[in-house]
């Protein structure tokens, strides 16, 4: 995995944490990453703009994504990667863990 590499960070913010579910929005400038983390729930990721991602899993392989605005998908809990803004433009999404 690159979590060797300087980039900025994507900025989270809490919209919801309660009993049953998490909701953060994240919002990356270009080059911008989550850096690497693992994901305790289930979750859905809801694009609010069109997303480039880079996603560098934990294997150390990388792969791209490109979701369009508002065409969210369902991952389960495990995951261990790191998602940078691989786009020259703002990116943002709604994250929902479910608990």
């Amino acid at each position: 995995m690159s979590q060797f590499r300087a980039r900025p960070p994507a900025i989270p913010t809490t919209l919801v944490d309660d009993a049953v579910v998490r909701i953060i929005r994240w919002d990356f400038e270009p080059g911008a990453d989550t850096g690497v983390h693992t994901h305790g729930l289930g979750y859905v990721v809801v694009p609010m703009t069109d997303c480039d991602f880079l996603i560098e899993e934990e294997d150390g392989s990388e792969r791209r994504a490109f979701i369009t605005k508002g065409a969210a998908y369902r991952r389960e809990a495990g995951a261990t990667h790191n998602v940078v803004n691989a786009g020259t433009q703002p990116m943002s999404f709604i994250e929902i863990e479910y608990k």
